[in-house]
């Protein structure tokens, strides 16, 4: 029954089509209790019974009838029964109840015109003096459709919402993936360009110097750079997961230090220079300007690894600048999806609020980063927290 009532399409609740059903049987059954048309049988149960065939015929197949013809039996049916009423009639009830069904089931065209024959129905016999509390009746149609029509209502706001509910998970679970995906990008890029760096120092110290020393150092260095580079990226993919995540912190412009060191040891000239409290920066900002240097440092290393690059952030009381240039122009990496190359710089720098702009410059290739320091006691930068409010 369940099953049938789910494949309906309405969304009803299951105790709600079970009473109406049997709202509409027990009205049925006391018109034919008070016409004596039970024992013997007489006439009268034929047209009850095609009264309420509708409810019957729902509770078989789950709501399959066609709402007009739904109408069309029970008014035929209860109008051969007020051929002959009864005082106190329970047959016009018959009506009242599946006009609420109809109204919570059908257009709304559909359900105006069922009403009005409904109410036909009850004004022709009530014209000619057969039916007695007519305008009761009447009364009662009324207020079974406009209830009918209340629950349709309130069932497609019901219906809206959960689509937008599900439409707000996706675009969050979307959201998710991208900033994921940024991460294992920015990882993998600056973890395999150091990596790549030790491999050519280690393959130099071996061909042209002969001096094994210096290259069990390079492959060991790039030994450590590998398994700190699946760490990353098992952290980062463990985000995905159902449990719990990790306590490590995520790296910010404190780090930016270590980072410079690492690209050092691989072999590739970096000058680091810092002017103001890496404290003051919130860790979202520190994040975001964190994955652009580490994003600047690796192309230099894959596509101008013999130049010096230059890393200067200067942290001042309204805003961050991140310039990364190196005095050989580089060719950033094309980008190949979301958070790839410079269109992933540019995207973080956006969310927060920044601006970034890569290009050649007075010595050679420049990225260049402005992210405003406006943030609230969360640590949220209010552009950031302005975007994710206006999110639809």
């Amino acid at each position: 029954m369940r099953a049938r009532v789910a494949r309906s399409g309405y969304g009803y609740p299951l105790w709600m089509a079970l009473t109406v059903s049997i709202g509409a049987l027990a009205a049925a059954a006391a018109a034919l209790v008070q016409r004596d048309a039970v024992v013997p049988p007489r006439w009268a149960l034929l047209w009850a019974l095609i009264a309420v065939s509708p409810v019957l015929f729902d509770l078989a197949t789950g709501g399959k009838m066609p709402r007009p013809l739904m109408a069309v039996l029970a008014i035929a049916g209860t109008s051969v029964l007020l051929v002959e009423p009864v005082e106190s009639d329970f047959a016009p009830f018959i009506l009242v109840i599946l006009a609420a069904e109809v109204a919570a089931t059908a257009t709304l065209p559909v359900s105006v015109a069922a009403a009005v024959c409904m109410l036909v129905a009850l004004v022709v016999p009530a014209t000619a003096g057969r039916l007695e509390g007519a305008p009761l009746y009447a009364t009662a149609v009324v207020i079974g459709w406009t209830v009918g029509f209340v629950v349709l209502t309130q069932l497609r706001l019901l219906q809206q919402e959960r689509a937008a509910r599900a439409s707000l998970a996706e675009q969050a679970a979307t959201g998710e993936r991208q900033r994921i995906a940024r991460e294992v990008h920015d990882v993998i890029a600056h973890s395999l360009s150091v990596t790549l760096l030790h491999l050519t120092a280690a393959r130099r110290a071996l061909q042209q110097d002969e001096d094994l020393d210096e290259a069990v150092a390079a492959l060991t260095d790039a030994e450590r750079q590998g398994r700190q580079a699946m760490a990353d990226i098992r952290r980062t993919v463990g985000l995905l997961a159902a449990g719990p995540s990790g306590t490590r912190p995520e790296p910010g412009v404190g780090d930016l230090g270590d980072l410079v060191d690492d690209f050092r040891r691989a072999g590739l000239r970096v000058e680091y220079q810092v002017r103001g409290d890496p404290a003051d920066v919130p860790p979202s900002v520190g994040l975001g300007l964190y994955r652009i240097t580490q994003e600047s440092l690796a192309n230099v290393a894959k596509h101008t690894p013999a130049a010096t690059a230059e890393v200067d952030l200067d942290i001042g009381s309204a805003q961050v600048t991140l310039s990364v240039r190196n005095d050989t122009p580089a060719t950033p990496t094309t980008a190949t999806g979301p958070g790839s190359g410079v269109d992933g710089m540019r995207r973080r720098a956006d969310l927060l609020g920044g601006s970034l702009r890569a290009g050649p410059g007075p010595r050679g290739w420049l990225v260049h980063a402005e992210v405003p320091l406006d943030t609230d006691s969360t640590g949220w930068s209010c552009a950031l927290r302005r975007r994710v409010q206006e999110a639809p």
